[in-house]
């Protein structure tokens, strides 16, 4: 049971008379029905409130519910004045109360500006210290935006006419009752039932606050029920953090289950290492021997040595077998897109940015246009192909996607672009690295700037991850795809 759900069903038990006992030395509500008969007499000779038209009487297929003996079904508007009018000096200061300035759910709270009566006399809903307040307006309504209004200055004051306030005669019903009848579904399940009006301005019927059917208890009981409520609220409360801790575990539980198994990964806990498989240090020093026999050809150019990795770099132990390595030092190349903005065409090569790739795919089907002279001059500098992988390194940092596809593409500065040998280094082994956690922190770590920001190149190329043989890297690669779906199913 949710949390709301407890509350909808302790209010239920509220009116319904389930909450308290019945005592029958605290009367019925027909006794008390006439005393309010009797008040509201007294008052209307005297001038004091408005005669009212007799409401229709309750038929029996109108009761929603079974309640106490000792109850009574009443039309609200026979127990209750509507909208009284304040008469006030033009000087006096006073609160000004706008729809905003009404706590929704289940508080009983509200704050207010000050004014002076003279303001806002004209064209506001009036109202006085110990009246209560009901939103008539969608959504306001239905997120049980209702107040008793308490210490207004001067004890008066005026709203939004999107009010509806009711005054009870002369305390002949318990206010706190009423306030929790009109948080109660009952209330506002009827009341939406009668709306009408426009799409996004509808209102409860303007006749819903008088003609609603009211159990009445009597007025020692109304106060039992509201402080029986009262004493369950906190127990509600710590339930509702309980649940709402509940609620954001699983919510981010299959998430984090995600990161701790890519984690494990590269960590080298996921599988068991094979020493017929070799090491990390063999497979780097092939890596190496190869870049430096493309570069005596020509076809990759002379990198700038690396940054010894010093024993307080590293963030975890990770298998004998296995090697800490900077990323720079297992590519080719690594080189970001154009850092000018190209001039578009309606068509021709498509022209790639970290847009057609936040989701971790390349996706070349909304993307700009660029002429095939001016793709051709950036090919010179930057040129994926199927194979290599991007990486986005502006605004949205640490996204890896594959290039899957034959098609020729120009890059933006915001990817950058990571050419490697794959008979050296699985690609996929290769993403589940650099979406590890630790690989995620470094990259937010030397993200640089402010707004837009940016993982320059040096940077990426210095980032430390954990090498294990070629043959482990596809049976990590293997369980991570075994493990991974069910971490999805679990959303």
């Amino acid at each position: 049971m949710t949390p709301q759900e407890l509350k909808s069903s302790i209010l239920q038990l509220a009116v319904q008379g389930r909450l308290v006992e019945q005592r029958p030395e605290e009367g019925t509500a027909e006794e008390l029905y006439r005393q309010i008969q009797e008040e509201k007499q007294r008052l209307f000779k005297e001038g004091k409130i408005k005669k009212e038209k007799p409401l229709p009487e309750i038929a029996e297929d109108e009761v929603p519910f079974d309640i106490p003996e000792s109850w009574k079904w009443v039309r609200l508007g026979n127990i209750i004045t509507r909208n009284p009018k304040n008469s006030l000096d033009d000087c006096l200061d006073v609160s000004f109360i706008p729809m905003n300035c009404v706590s929704d759910g289940y508080r009983n709270k509200h704050t207010f500006e000050t004014r002076k009566w003279g303001e806002i006399k004209k064209g506001f809903t009036h109202f006085a210290d110990g009246d209560i307040a009901v939103a008539k307006i969608t959504p306001c309504f239905q997120n049980r935006k209702s107040v008793i209004f308490r210490h207004l200055i001067n004890g008066v004051g005026a709203g939004t006419t999107e009010l509806s306030v009711v005054r009870t005669i002369n305390n002949t019903v318990y206010d706190e009752f009423l306030l929790w009848f009109f948080k109660s579904d009952y209330f506002i399940l009827n009341g939406v039932k009668s709306f009408s009006g426009t799409a996004g301005q509808q209102r409860i019927d303007k006749n819903y606050m008088t003609s609603c059917l009211f159990p009445l208890p009597p007025l020692a009981e109304q106060k039992r029920i509201v402080a029986k409520i009262e004493e369950l609220l906190p127990y509600i409360d710590r339930y509702e953090k309980a649940w709402n801790k509940l609620e954001d575990f699983n919510k981010r539980f299959p998430g984090d289950m995600q990161k701790s198994v890519l984690q494990m990964a590269i960590q080298g806990k996921l599988v068991e290492q094979r020493p017929e498989e070799g090491t990390g240090e063999e497979l780097y020093r092939q890596i190496q021997a190869e870049k430096q026999s493309l570069i005596k050809e020509g076809k990759i150019k002379k990198e700038k040595p690396f940054p010894e990795i010093s024993d307080d770099e590293i963030p975890f132990d990770i298998p004998e077998s296995w090697k800490w390595v900077r990323i720079g030092s297992l590519l080719h190349k690594l080189v970001d897109g154009t850092h000018r903005t190209p001039k578009y065409t309606t068509s021709g090569v498509p022209f790639v940015s970290v847009k057609n790739m936040s989701n971790g795919v390349l996706s070349l089907e909304n993307t700009k246009f660029i002429s095939k002279a001016e793709h051709e001059e950036l090919w010179k500098r930057c040129n994926p192909q199927r194979g290599d992988l991007l990486l986005s390194k502006v605004g949205t940092t640490g996204v890896p996607a594959k290039v899957d596809t034959d098609i020729e593409f120009s890059l933006f500065v915001s990817v950058a672009l990571l050419k490697f040998n794959n008979q050296f280094i699985d690609i996929d082994f290769l993403i589940y690295s650099i979406l590890a956690p630790d690989f995620q922190k470094q990259c937010k770590e030397h993200t640089r700037g402010v707004g837009n920001k940016n993982w320059v190149i040096k940077d990426i190329a210095n980032t430390l991850m954990p090498l294990p043989p070629l043959a482990e890297q596809k049976r990590i690669v293997q369980k991570l795809e075994e493990i991974l779906p069910l971490c999805e199913r679990l959303k």
